[in-house]
């Protein structure tokens, strides 16, 4: 299995209406553990489809030396699969149990093979994953979305690749979930690459590949020491084009100067030769060198000015465009002592079930305070945050609110007209700010220029958070209490920084539910709740 590799060359590959999407690319990932990091619309999925064979390539190659398994992001399972037909099983289940009611027909042999064992394996790696409740005839219809991923993972470790792909595996993942994913990968032996915007799962590969259009960079490391090298790379990027700038400037200054110096000669002989009395042709002989002397001074300054301003593009090309978010929002302050939100016995009936067990639950927020709210998906957190909210009214118990603004974002950052443009939901959402004003916020979110004036539709998923957050964070009034539904799903890794920014500039109180481990260490986050088995309760930090 250590000879196991995936090697492209030359790839190229474009859309049928010719949208370029690769061009060139040659690399090899050998055995052990690849994370692959890009940008958001930079091909990451289109080149795991390359890999597996899905899309054909436009131009060039891939080799893949060994037995391939593929993950993709969104899994085509239909609900009338059971779980033995998604993992691949249900035929060898059937021979083995023709076998052992008697039947020896040959064909049973052969859909048997080697897996002998495979109803031992499979519930062992079900039991892996978190799934050793369900039972193997089960419909898939009646799992949880991170329950088919995970199963939909357990198909592909039962094939015993070499080399595996997988595209986002942690997304519909609760907290625990992940837990499970990250061990069972850190025994799995063989070639992995995985997509991923999951720092906690990056933080645990061999090393990093940065996908770009005509090249793939290998870092050796996990997404930590990654981070380190490109800021380090940075570094050196900007300190080139400090250089370079200082350069250009010298050349040009050397350029008017020398300029400047045959301009007072030719003046200064132009009277001498006139003064001297010369015959005409003589002087015209002596200018006219003197011209030629000029012009190729002049010629030499200009290449120079040339060859400093290539290396300052040059230099220039090596810095990143990856711009942070910087505001301050002094009007969401919120005094330390002061009692923003006090939930009392709160209990609720959604579907005929009641989602809180007992006498319901109590959330009592008080200052900033930042709260991560945890817990397995299906448990209630974004109904408790409707609740907060107030989209959702309590059937039992009380929900009491301080004077102020709440914000929420759900998982659909449904607040804003599609149809409208950034510009004109944030006039909508700021009314009394003069335009300059908005405008210079709308550019300290990214929005400058034309992109403040695109129909929110066109938005990508990190720009439409951006637009999202720019109007509730700059809202009149500013929001005291603020509720985020998994912020950074589907969000690239520049993104997730953005928000990050963001939100530490706001001083206000927050709840965010969020399985991000890194994302939640880095907003601050100072106080922990668990919701499981319709229980709201205290819980300390998780560990890495």
């Amino acid at each position: 299995m250590s000879d196991a590799s995936l090697i492209c060359s030359n790839l190229s590959f474009s859309w049928p209406d010719d949208t370029p999407v690769f061009s060139g690319l040659s690399f090899t990932v050998g055995a052990g553990r690849t994370g692959l990091v890009a940008p958001n619309g930079s091909g990451k999925s289109t080149l795991l489809k390359l890999l597996a064979g899905e899309l054909r390539p436009t131009a060039g190659s891939v080799t893949v030396e060994g037995t391939l398994a593929y993950l993709p992001q969104s899994l085509p399972l239909t609900g009338d699969l059971s779980v033995a037909e998604v993992l691949g099983v249900d035929a060898v289940i059937r021979a083995l149990d023709a076998v052992e009611s008697g039947d020896v027909d040959e064909k049973h042999f052969a859909v048997i093979g080697d897996d002998w064992d495979i109803e031992e394996r499979t519930r062992a790696q079900l039991d892996r994953l978190g799934l050793e409740a369900i039972a193997l005839d089960r419909s898939i219809g009646t799992l949880s979305g991170g329950q088919v991923v995970s199963l939909g993972l357990a198909a592909q470790l039962l094939k015993r690749p070499d080399v595996l792909l997988l595209d986002e595996p942690t997304n519909n993942l609760d907290l625990e979930a992940r837990h499970r994913l990250y061990d069972t990968l850190e025994t799995w032996n063989g070639t992995l690459l995985l997509v991923s915007h999951d720092r906690a799962l990056l933080d645990r590969m061999d090393r990093i590949a940065e996908l770009g259009q005509e090249e793939l960079r290998l870092y050796g490391g996990d997404f930590t020491a990654y981070e380190e090298a490109v800021r380090a790379e940075q570094e050196v990027a900007e300190k080139n084009v400090r250089n370079a700038e200082q350069e250009l400037k010298r050349e040009k200054r050397e350029m008017q100067q020398a300029r400047e110096r045959a301009e007072r000669r030719a003046s200064n002989a132009a009277r001498n030769l006139k003064n001297a009395g010369l015959p005409r042709i003589f002087a015209g002989n002596m200018k006219r060198g003197a011209q030629e002397a000029a012009g190729k001074s002049g010629q030499t300054h200009a290449s120079r000015v040339g060859e400093a301003q290539a290396r300052l593009d040059e230099a220039g090309r090596a810095v990143r465009d990856e711009q942070r978010i910087t505001l301050d929002l002094p009007d969401t302050d919120v005094p330390a002592g002061r009692t923003v939100l006090l939930c009392e016995q709160v209990r609720v009936r959604l579907g005929g079930r009641e989602q809180f067990s007992g006498e319901g639950v109590g959330l009592t927020i008080r200052g900033p305070e930042r709260i991560a709210l945890t817990g397995p998906n299906g448990a209630g957190k974004s109904t408790l945050l409707r609740l907060v909210n107030g989209d959702l009214e309590p059937d039992a118990g009380s929900v009491r609110r301080a004077d102020g603004r709440i914000a929420y974002l759900s998982q659909r950052l449904d607040l804003l007209d599609l149809d409208r443009t950034v510009a004109e939901n944030f006039a909508a959402y700021a009314p009394h700010r003069q335009e300059a004003e908005r405008m210079n916020l709308l550019a300290r979110f990214l929005f400058r220029g034309d992109r403040a004036h695109l129909p929110v539709r066109v938005l990508s998923g990190g720009e439409r958070l951006r637009a999202t957050l720019a109007c509730v964070l700059c809202a009149e009034p500013a929001p005291q209490l603020l509720l985020l539904d998994e912020p950074t799903n589907n969000l690239d890794l520049v993104s997730a920084g953005q928000l990050e920014s963001a939100l530490a500039s706001y001083r206000g109180a927050f709840v965010v539910v969020s399985h991000d481990e890194r994302f939640l260490e880095r907003i601050g986050v100072e106080r922990w709740l668990r919701l499981a088995d319709g229980e709201l309760r205290e819980a300390g930090a998780p560990e890495s």
